[in-house]
């Protein structure tokens, strides 16, 4: 797969489909998830709608640079985030959401892509939020899947999901997969959750190369960044929030209050999608997608 150097020495593994003169929608995966995420079956399907799809590697995950020379101690990071000691939390911090943003942006002018539909998910919804925020020229439309706002006021865990998402996984690749698995299961779909997709993604990942310290700076990176609320309100674009019924690692008041906040989006509260993307709602996701940069081609000039 290529890859792209952005800001200065980060380079960002990437892989498209479809065709490149189709309406260009980027893919920004979640906290410490590689590119694999957005399923290859997923990101054929949307190009099929007629969209040119970029997913990629954030920065510290998967063939992406790696930033090993600023270790995170997760445990002082926990220790500071749970006492409200911001200024701790923001010192630990090797970077923050908005880098992630500024990375993705730097991406789509180093495919030579001049407005691209962004969709994020969970995190990534917020990187999604931040590069609406941060460069609103590159941005035709966004798509906040199953993320927040970064208030501490909705989108709250289950004590379950939380102690799954923070339990550290096995070493070894058959534990690795064993481990995810087993937390997948806390916050996807109850009703469609598949063990062995679950599975094959984990032992994918595993294969393709795992970075907990890059999970731990993403961390980070988000307990430092704070709310976007403020910044939501004034956004003026086209904008679909996606969140499920079922999801434990990100309740749908996350969602709700994002769709709440920005001016005219709209909100699809997806029955049965806990925070994951099954298979069989995959045809709900695409059209949802495509009909609203269908909308934003038809505005434009």
């Amino acid at each position: 797969m290529p890859q792209a150097v952005v800001r200065g020495d980060i380079a960002l593994e990437y892989e498209t489909f479809g065709d490149p003169a189709d309406p260009a929608v980027v893919l920004i995966a979640g906290f410490g998830a590689q590119m694999l995420s957005w399923d290859s079956g997923f990101c054929d399907g949307l190009a099929r709608r007629g969209r040119h799809v970029i997913r990629f590697d954030n920065r510290d995950t998967g063939w992406s640079t790696k930033l090993d020379q600023f270790p995170v101690d997760r445990g002082e990071l926990i220790g500071a985030a749970s006492s409200g000691d911001l200024e701790t939390v923001r010192a630990l911090a090797p970077y923050r959401l908005e880098d992630l943003a500024d990375d993705a942006a730097d991406l789509v002018g180093a495919l030579g892509l001049d407005r691209v539909h962004v969709v994020g998910a969970s995190l990534g919804g917020m990187v999604a939020q931040l590069v609406a925020i941060r460069h609103p020229n590159l941005v035709a439309t966004l798509t906040s899947m199953m993320s927040s706002t970064g208030s501490s006021e909705v989108g709250q865990w289950t004590p379950e999901a939380f102690a799954a998402l923070m339990s550290p996984l096995p070493s070894d690749r058959d534990g690795y997969i064993a481990g995810t698995v087993a937390a997948s299961r806390v916050w996807s779909s109850k009703r469609y959750f598949d063990r062995t997709s679950a599975a094959a993604l984990a032992a994918a990942s595993y294969d393709r190369g795992l970075c907990p310290d890059g999970t731990d700076r993403q961390l980070a990176a988000l307990l430092a960044t704070g709310s976007l609320e403020d910044d939501l309100a004034g956004l003026r674009l086209p904008v679909l929030v996606i969140h499920g019924t079922d999801d434990t690692l990100i309740a749908p008041s996350g969602g709700e209050r994002t769709a709440e906040l920005i001016p005219d989006a709209e909100l699809l509260i997806v029955t049965d999608m806990g925070h994951d993307r099954p298979e069989p709602l995959w045809p709900t996701l695409w059209d949802a997608i495509a009909t609203l940069t269908d909308q934003n081609r038809r505005r434009s000039p």
